[in-house]
Protein backbone atom coordinates (compact mmCIF):
# COMPACT_ATOMS: atom_id res chain seq x y z
CA UNK A 1 0.00 0.00 0.00
CA UNK A 2 1.78 3.24 -1.42
CA UNK A 3 1.57 6.18 1.75
CA UNK A 4 -0.51 9.37 1.67
CA UNK A 5 0.10 12.33 1.67
CA UNK A 6 -1.84 15.80 2.58
CA UNK A 7 -2.48 17.55 -0.94
CA UNK A 8 -0.93 15.08 -3.13
CA UNK A 9 -3.93 15.26 -5.25
CA UNK A 10 -2.99 18.02 -7.27
CA UNK A 11 0.46 17.87 -9.33
CA UNK A 12 0.08 21.58 -9.32
CA UNK A 13 0.91 21.50 -5.49
CA UNK A 14 4.08 18.91 -6.58
CA UNK A 15 5.57 21.98 -9.07
CA UNK A 16 4.84 24.59 -6.38
CA UNK A 17 5.68 26.58 10.24
CA UNK A 18 8.56 29.05 16.25
CA UNK A 19 9.67 31.17 17.94
CA UNK A 20 8.48 34.73 16.66
CA UNK A 21 5.65 34.31 19.01
CA UNK A 22 5.55 31.28 21.16
CA UNK A 23 2.13 30.50 22.74
CA UNK A 24 0.15 32.54 20.15
CA UNK A 25 0.41 30.35 17.44
CA UNK A 26 0.08 27.11 19.53
CA UNK A 27 -2.19 24.25 17.96
CA UNK A 28 -3.72 24.42 21.26
CA UNK A 29 -4.09 28.30 20.42
CA UNK A 30 -5.76 28.02 16.87
CA UNK A 31 -9.10 28.50 16.05
CA UNK A 32 -11.85 26.05 16.79
CA UNK A 33 -13.60 23.88 13.85
CA UNK A 34 -16.93 25.19 13.13
CA UNK A 35 -16.94 29.32 13.51
CA UNK A 36 -14.00 30.57 11.46
CA UNK A 37 -11.35 29.53 12.40
CA UNK A 38 -11.45 26.10 13.09
CA UNK A 39 -8.65 25.11 14.58
CA UNK A 40 -5.65 22.45 14.01
CA UNK A 41 -5.87 18.90 14.37
CA UNK A 42 -7.58 19.18 17.89
CA UNK A 43 -11.45 19.75 17.86
CA UNK A 44 -12.14 21.54 20.46
CA UNK A 45 -9.31 24.14 20.66
CA UNK A 46 -10.36 27.82 22.17
CA UNK A 47 -11.09 30.24 19.40
CA UNK A 48 -8.75 32.87 18.96
CA UNK A 49 -8.40 36.46 17.67
CA UNK A 50 -9.29 36.30 13.72
CA UNK A 51 -6.59 36.66 11.43
CA UNK A 52 -6.25 39.74 9.15
CA UNK A 53 -6.36 40.05 5.71
CA UNK A 54 -2.40 39.25 4.52
CA UNK A 55 -1.94 42.19 2.62
CA UNK A 56 -1.66 44.09 6.71
CA UNK A 57 -0.27 40.90 8.61
CA UNK A 58 3.10 40.28 9.01
CA UNK A 59 4.21 36.37 7.84
CA UNK A 60 2.56 33.38 10.11
CA UNK A 61 4.89 31.16 11.64
CA UNK A 62 3.30 28.36 12.78
CA UNK A 63 4.65 26.37 15.87
CA UNK A 64 3.01 23.11 17.41
CA UNK A 65 5.20 22.61 20.80
CA UNK A 66 4.28 24.10 23.97
CA UNK A 67 6.98 25.45 25.64
CA UNK A 68 4.79 24.36 29.04
CA UNK A 69 5.42 20.85 27.93
CA UNK A 70 8.95 20.76 27.21
CA UNK A 71 10.30 17.25 26.78
CA UNK A 72 12.99 15.63 28.57
CA UNK A 73 16.46 14.99 26.89
CA UNK A 74 16.50 10.98 26.21
CA UNK A 75 19.42 9.15 26.02
CA UNK A 76 21.34 9.18 23.16
CA UNK A 77 23.88 7.30 23.47
CA UNK A 78 22.62 5.15 20.96
CA UNK A 79 22.43 6.95 18.09
CA UNK A 80 25.41 7.42 15.63
CA UNK A 81 24.06 8.06 12.59
CA UNK A 82 20.55 8.70 11.28
CA UNK A 83 19.76 7.92 7.44
CA UNK A 84 16.97 10.04 6.74
CA UNK A 85 14.71 8.98 3.52
CA UNK A 86 13.39 11.53 1.59
CA UNK A 87 11.59 11.44 -2.04
CA UNK A 88 12.71 13.23 -5.27
CA UNK A 89 10.26 16.06 -6.44
CA UNK A 90 8.16 17.82 -4.00
CA UNK A 91 9.27 21.51 -4.08
CA UNK A 92 10.04 23.23 -1.99
CA UNK A 93 9.50 20.28 0.49
CA UNK A 94 12.03 18.03 -1.51
CA UNK A 95 13.75 18.16 -4.84
CA UNK A 96 17.24 17.90 -6.20
CA UNK A 97 19.12 21.31 -5.59
CA UNK A 98 21.80 22.48 -8.45
CA UNK A 99 24.52 20.57 -6.73
CA UNK A 100 22.61 17.64 -7.32
CA UNK A 101 22.06 17.12 -3.87
CA UNK A 102 18.80 16.91 -1.65
CA UNK A 103 17.24 20.05 -1.00
CA UNK A 104 14.69 21.81 0.53
CA UNK A 105 12.69 22.55 3.46
CA UNK A 106 12.35 18.71 5.03
CA UNK A 107 16.33 18.27 3.90
CA UNK A 108 17.25 21.22 5.97
CA UNK A 109 15.26 20.55 8.67
CA UNK A 110 16.43 16.66 8.74
CA UNK A 111 19.89 18.33 9.03
CA UNK A 112 19.33 20.73 12.04
CA UNK A 113 17.96 18.10 14.18
CA UNK A 114 21.03 15.77 13.30
CA UNK A 115 23.24 18.66 14.16
CA UNK A 116 20.96 19.11 17.74
CA UNK A 117 21.45 15.18 18.53
CA UNK A 118 25.17 15.91 17.64
CA UNK A 119 25.10 12.69 15.12
CA UNK A 120 26.00 12.00 11.13
CA UNK A 121 23.06 12.08 9.35
CA UNK A 122 22.77 11.43 5.50
CA UNK A 123 19.63 11.88 3.22
CA UNK A 124 18.73 9.44 0.81
CA UNK A 125 15.89 10.38 -1.89
CA UNK A 126 13.66 7.79 -3.57
CA UNK A 127 9.81 7.72 -5.10
CA UNK A 128 7.55 8.90 -2.57
CA UNK A 129 5.87 5.29 -3.54
CA UNK A 130 8.82 3.57 -2.38
CA UNK A 131 9.82 5.13 1.20
CA UNK A 132 8.08 3.06 3.81
CA UNK A 133 9.14 -0.10 2.23
CA UNK A 134 12.80 0.99 2.20
CA UNK A 135 12.59 1.69 6.03
CA UNK A 136 10.65 -1.37 6.62
CA UNK A 137 14.22 -3.27 5.11
CA UNK A 138 15.97 -1.04 7.17
CA UNK A 139 17.47 1.01 4.04
CA UNK A 140 16.56 3.80 5.90
CA UNK A 141 16.21 4.69 9.71
CA UNK A 142 13.61 7.79 9.51
CA UNK A 143 11.54 8.98 6.46
CA UNK A 144 11.63 13.04 6.21
CA UNK A 145 8.96 13.62 3.45
CA UNK A 146 6.05 15.82 4.14
CA UNK A 147 4.44 11.96 4.95
CA UNK A 148 0.76 12.86 6.31
CA UNK A 149 0.21 10.67 9.48
CA UNK A 150 -3.01 8.03 8.99
CA UNK A 151 -4.31 5.00 10.69
CA UNK A 152 -3.66 3.16 8.05
CA UNK A 153 -0.02 4.06 7.98
CA UNK A 154 0.50 3.63 11.87
CA UNK A 155 -0.45 0.25 10.74
CA UNK A 156 3.34 -0.19 9.03
CA UNK A 157 5.37 2.72 10.89
CA UNK A 158 5.86 4.68 14.19
CA UNK A 159 5.07 9.03 13.40
CA UNK A 160 7.15 11.55 15.57
CA UNK A 161 4.93 14.94 16.86
CA UNK A 162 3.67 16.59 13.99
CA UNK A 163 6.10 19.03 12.52
CA UNK A 164 3.77 20.86 10.34
CA UNK A 165 0.23 20.79 8.91
CA UNK A 166 -1.58 21.14 5.82
CA UNK A 167 -4.64 23.48 6.65
CA UNK A 168 -7.33 24.33 4.49
CA UNK A 169 -8.02 28.02 3.32
CA UNK A 170 -10.62 30.49 1.81
CA UNK A 171 -9.32 32.80 -1.26
CA UNK A 172 -10.72 35.47 -2.97
CA UNK A 173 -9.98 38.43 -5.25
CA UNK A 174 -8.17 40.88 -3.38
CA UNK A 175 -10.94 43.68 -3.79
CA UNK A 176 -13.52 41.21 -1.82
CA UNK A 177 -10.84 40.19 0.79
CA UNK A 178 -12.74 39.20 4.24
CA UNK A 179 -10.47 39.23 7.53
CA UNK A 180 -12.80 36.89 8.90
CA UNK A 181 -14.77 34.18 7.71
CA UNK A 182 -17.99 32.73 9.17
CA UNK A 183 -20.81 30.33 7.72
CA UNK A 184 -23.00 32.87 8.31
CA UNK A 185 -20.85 35.45 6.19
CA UNK A 186 -21.33 32.87 3.11
CA UNK A 187 -24.67 31.98 3.01
CA UNK A 188 -25.31 32.23 -0.94
CA UNK A 189 -21.85 32.91 -1.70
CA UNK A 190 -20.38 30.97 -4.68
CA UNK A 191 -17.45 28.62 -3.49
CA UNK A 192 -15.32 26.73 -5.67
CA UNK A 193 -14.02 23.56 -3.98
CA UNK A 194 -12.81 20.28 -5.76
CA UNK A 195 -15.04 17.38 -6.52
CA UNK A 196 -14.69 14.71 -4.05
CA UNK A 197 -12.30 16.20 -1.73
CA UNK A 198 -12.13 16.93 1.76
CA UNK A 199 -12.38 20.64 1.34
CA UNK A 200 -15.69 19.77 -0.19
CA UNK A 201 -17.25 17.79 2.60
CA UNK A 202 -15.95 20.25 4.99
CA UNK A 203 -17.83 22.59 3.18
CA UNK A 204 -20.52 20.27 3.30
CA UNK A 205 -20.95 20.10 6.87
CA UNK A 206 -20.00 23.19 7.92
CA UNK A 207 -21.04 25.70 5.57
CA UNK A 208 -24.59 24.38 4.91
CA UNK A 209 -25.69 27.64 3.67
CA UNK A 210 -22.95 28.79 0.55
CA UNK A 211 -23.49 27.86 -2.72
CA UNK A 212 -20.82 25.16 -3.65
CA UNK A 213 -19.48 25.14 -7.26
CA UNK A 214 -17.44 21.81 -7.71
CA UNK A 215 -14.39 21.90 -10.05
CA UNK A 216 -12.30 18.55 -11.26
CA UNK A 217 -9.36 19.92 -10.30
CA UNK A 218 -7.15 22.81 -9.13
CA UNK A 219 -6.66 24.94 -12.28
CA UNK A 220 -9.92 25.08 -13.32
CA UNK A 221 -11.31 25.88 -9.25
CA UNK A 222 -8.97 28.65 -9.45
CA UNK A 223 -9.46 29.93 -13.22
CA UNK A 224 -13.05 30.72 -11.79
CA UNK A 225 -11.85 32.44 -8.69
CA UNK A 226 -9.98 34.53 -11.30
CA UNK A 227 -12.52 35.08 -13.78
CA UNK A 228 -14.99 36.12 -10.78
CA UNK A 229 -17.48 32.97 -11.92
CA UNK A 230 -17.15 31.97 -7.47
CA UNK A 231 -16.79 34.16 -4.95
CA UNK A 232 -14.43 32.54 -2.88
CA UNK A 233 -12.32 29.56 -3.46
CA UNK A 234 -11.36 26.32 -0.51
CA UNK A 235 -8.26 24.30 -0.62
CA UNK A 236 -5.39 23.11 0.59
CA UNK A 237 -3.56 26.20 1.56
CA UNK A 238 -0.08 25.31 1.38
CA UNK A 239 -0.91 25.20 -2.59
CA UNK A 240 -3.18 27.70 -2.62
CA UNK A 241 0.02 30.36 -1.06
CA UNK A 242 2.09 29.14 -4.15
CA UNK A 243 -0.55 30.48 -6.32
CA UNK A 244 -1.20 33.63 -4.91
CA UNK A 245 2.11 34.35 -4.67
CA UNK A 246 3.15 33.01 -8.45
CA UNK A 247 2.63 34.24 -12.03
CA UNK A 248 -0.18 32.58 -12.40
CA UNK A 249 -2.51 33.85 -9.91
CA UNK A 250 -1.79 37.21 -11.94
CA UNK A 251 -2.00 38.95 -9.14
CA UNK A 252 -5.84 38.78 -8.85
CA UNK A 253 -6.63 37.19 -5.17
CA UNK A 254 -5.19 36.97 -1.69
CA UNK A 255 -6.58 34.82 1.27
CA UNK A 256 -9.76 35.35 2.77
CA UNK A 257 -9.95 34.44 6.66
CA UNK A 258 -7.45 32.13 8.49
CA UNK A 259 -6.44 28.47 8.68
CA UNK A 260 -9.04 25.76 9.07
CA UNK A 261 -7.47 22.47 10.27
CA UNK A 262 -9.82 20.16 11.78
CA UNK A 263 -8.53 16.76 11.89
CA UNK A 264 -11.52 14.98 10.82
CA UNK A 265 -11.55 16.41 7.49
CA UNK A 266 -8.00 17.17 6.97
CA UNK A 267 -5.66 15.10 8.63
CA UNK A 268 -3.65 14.84 11.86
CA UNK A 269 -0.83 16.18 10.45
CA UNK A 270 2.33 15.74 8.62
CA UNK A 271 5.40 13.64 11.36
CA UNK A 272 8.91 11.78 10.52
CA UNK A 273 7.83 8.19 10.17
CA UNK A 274 10.31 5.71 11.68
CA UNK A 275 10.35 1.68 12.14
CA UNK A 276 7.55 0.58 14.54
CA UNK A 277 8.75 0.25 17.72
CA UNK A 278 11.67 2.30 17.19
CA UNK A 279 11.32 4.49 20.55
CA UNK A 280 14.56 5.36 21.24
CA UNK A 281 14.60 7.33 17.51
CA UNK A 282 11.75 8.86 17.51
CA UNK A 283 11.95 10.11 21.12
CA UNK A 284 15.07 11.79 19.99
CA UNK A 285 13.59 13.33 17.00
CA UNK A 286 10.44 14.90 19.17
CA UNK A 287 13.63 16.14 21.61
CA UNK A 288 15.13 17.38 18.81
CA UNK A 289 12.27 19.06 17.14
CA UNK A 290 11.45 21.05 20.24
CA UNK A 291 14.71 22.26 20.18
CA UNK A 292 14.91 23.35 17.19
CA UNK A 293 11.80 25.64 17.51
CA UNK A 294 12.30 26.63 20.71
CA UNK A 295 16.28 27.88 19.00
CA UNK A 296 14.48 29.75 16.51
CA UNK A 297 15.87 27.53 13.73
CA UNK A 298 12.46 26.08 13.02
CA UNK A 299 11.16 29.96 12.17
CA UNK A 300 14.13 30.91 9.95
CA UNK A 301 13.28 27.54 7.50
CA UNK A 302 9.72 28.62 7.63
CA UNK A 303 10.43 32.05 6.14
CA UNK A 304 13.41 31.09 3.99
CA UNK A 305 10.49 28.43 1.54
CA UNK A 306 7.43 29.89 2.72
CA UNK A 307 7.02 33.71 1.71
CA UNK A 308 3.32 33.67 1.79
CA UNK A 309 2.37 31.47 4.60
CA UNK A 310 -0.11 29.03 4.57
CA UNK A 311 -1.81 29.62 7.96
Amino acid sequence: MAPSRQAKSSKTVRRVLTGLVACACLLAGLPSAKAQAPAKQPPAAPQATPQVAPQAAPQAVPGFWDPRRRPERPDLSRLTVIRFLTETDYPPFNYTGADGNPAGFNVDLARALCEEIKVTCTVQMRRFETLVDALSSNRGDAIIASMAVSPQLRVRVDFTDPYYRVPARFASRKDAVMPEIRPEYLEGKKVGVIAGSAHEAYLKAMFTDAELHPYPNDDAMRAALRKGEVDFIFGDAISLAFWINGTDSGDCCAFSGGPFVESRFFGEGIGIAVRKGNDVLRQALNWALFRVWEKGRYTDLWLRYFSVSPF
